[in-house]
């Protein structure tokens, strides 16, 4: 799955015609639509502020308007750039100033699409990846081998603090788990005990 770090904007033009994509990172559909009044406010001399979001993980929520737009011609296309690009949690709008030209439906499906890409294309996507946050008190004797280890294996440290031993947390991938745990007992011969739960996170 993959998120939309911040606000992010980008534009397309064909036949004079401007659409200006905007896409935002929410968490409800009230965010959607507060999102959405404030850029018919902002561009209130456009013709179209078409839009699509999507919520949850599995899409429980999805909404697409055309504003006005021939049917399934704007609204559509932008909720299937979201999908299409495995996008959750987001909100694109663009807003279409219209350039004297009609650009007929799959003008306007083409212009709505590379509008709604645009924005993405601008944006930080974070891809989110599944697995465990394990902690642990480590003797400074070890630390290095285990840095090395996790950094070998591509498991993230996440933070350390520096005390009489050290505390160190790590990002673990789902697949990674076993051979951490196992790697860990056999440096320590099975002195360290590690804390482990289920945990999501981000990388950009």
């Amino acid at each position: 799955m993959r998120y939309i770090k911040e606000y992010a904007t980008g534009e397309y033009e064909e036949k004079k015609s401007r659409f200006i994509g905007e896409i935002f990172p929410i968490k409800s559909e009230e965010e959607a639509q507060e999102h959405i009044a404030a850029i018919r406010k902002k561009y209130y001399d456009a013709r179209h502020h078409c839009y699509a979001y999507v919520l949850g993980d599995n899409y429980e929520t999805i909404k697409q308007s055309d504003d006005g737009e021939p049917s399934q011609t704007a609204g559509m296309p932008i909720l299937n750039v979201l999908k299409g690009q495995e996008i959750h949690d987001a909100l694109i709008v663009v807003t279409r100033y219209f350039g004297g030209t009609l650009l007929g439906t799959g003008g306007l499906v083409r212009s709505y699409t590379n509008a709604s890409k645009a924005a993405i294309d601008s944006a930080v996507v974070l891809e989110a990846v599944e697995g465990y946050r394990a902690t642990a008190e480590i003797p400074y004797t070890l630390v290095g081998k285990i840095k090395y280890f996790t950094e070998t294996e591509g498991i993230t440290e996440a933070e350390a603090e520096y005390g009489n031993n050290v505390n160190m947390t790590w990002f673990v991938p789902e697949d990674k788990l076993s051979v951490f745990q196992n790697q860990i007992q056999e440096m320590s011969g099975g002195s360290i005990s590690l804390a482990i739960d289920k945990h999501r996170w981000y990388n950009a």
